[in-house]
């Protein structure tokens, strides 16, 4: 067993007899931990009483005159953000359902550091205790922002945006830098900061550094294990069995339904099925292409039976991979249930 990602508080959550996460006074407590809530020597009288009965019993009522005698206007609108994040919470039936509910509307209204601590939360329930650290690795895809650079010689690499700007700020030319220009594919240290097969148990050590860069070409074992947990996140979430293929480029010029799984993959996929121009730029964004086939012909909806389903990700105009885990689950042809 091994206790990765402890920060995102995975283990406050309990899991009920249909594998899905329930939320717990444990778990509600972390967010009053957190810089926005926590407090600081200049909080007042008003906010400690609050946030201590808060501590006390994290699914207190609390009014709107209690939050509006804090002295910090600025905690008043963080209490007020949390309040009513904590209200969809505790309304729904699981972290599942009030994580599907998020997306099923007119917009979302939560904060997008919760929504990806949510994502990291369930990456981590469905990956399990003692997962293939490439799974781990490639499972970060799905709640932090990706740094992307495409070498010389055709190697798509990608490192943890947050990490590469901080290092870039702090003047600091560690691998993951020299590998994001072009410099390093050809220094031994290299193994140091890229995870791969044969060095894949590294990730334990360093599994909330974030400072592994790790390939995503088509035929490299990275992208083979991003296929594979999007099969389970599918599965964990509808209960809808597919398998998912890599692909280099789509062939076929009548495919009836496909899904990005960022925005600037779901606009140029948008632009390709519906034949229009797309600029040599835009294709270069493309990272990578997928097939997606239901193995039970029945979950699809009856027009696309037997039709697959193809996918794409694909880097912004800052380079940056930003996964939409959502996507996946919303936007396929999915037969309708009663």
């Amino acid at each position: 067993m091994t206790n990765y990602w402890p920060s995102s508080v995975y283990q406050t959550l309990r899991i009920d007899s249909d594998n899905q996460l329930l939320v717990t006074d444990d778990f509600l407590r972390t967010y009053l931990l957190r810089p926005e809530l926590n407090l600081v020597p200049e909080s007042c009288t008003a906010e400690k009483a609050l946030y201590e009965r808060l501590t006390s019993n994290p699914r207190a009522d609390i009014s709107a005159s209690e939050i509006a005698t804090m002295a910090d206007e600025d905690i008043q609108a963080n209490y007020q953000v949390w309040l009513r994040y904590r209200t969809k919470l505790l309304a729904a039936s699981s972290l599942e359902n009030f994580y599907l509910s998020l997306f099923d509307g007119d917009g979302v209204d939560v904060p997008p550091l919760f929504i990806a601590q949510l994502a990291q939360i369930f990456m981590r329930h469905i990956l399990g205790d003692d997962p293939h650290p490439l799974d781990a690795r490639m499972g970060e895809l799905f709640f932090r922002t990706q740094k992307i650079s495409v070498l010389d010689d055709g190697v798509v690499m990608a490192a943890d945006d947050e990490v590469v700007s901080r290092n870039a700020q702090a003047g600091e030319t560690g691998n993951i830098m020299d590998l994001l220009k072009g410099k390093s594919m050809s220094m031994r240290s290299i193994d140091l900061d890229v995870i791969h097969e044969e060095n894949a148990d590294i990730y334990w050590s360093r599994d909330e550094d974030y400072d592994l860069a790790v390939q995503l070409n088509v035929g490299q074992a990275p992208i083979n294990h991003f296929c594979r947990i999007l099969e389970k996140w599918l599965d964990h979430f509808l209960g809808v069995q597919v398998r998912i293929t890599p692909m280099q480029q789509i062939t076929d010029t009548k495919w009836s339904w496909h899904v990005g799984l960022d925005a600037a993959a779901t606009e140029i996929l948008n632009k390709l099925y519906n034949e229009e121009l797309l600029e040599a730029d835009e294709l270069t964004k493309i990272i990578s292409l997928f097939r997606l086939d239901f193995v039970d012909a029945a979950a699809v909806a009856r027009a696309l039976e037997g039709k697959p389903v193809y996918l794409g990700i694909a880097m912004n105009d800052e380079k940056q991979l930003k996964l939409k885990p959502q996507n996946l689950l919303f936007n396929l042809p999915l037969a309708k249930t009663s």
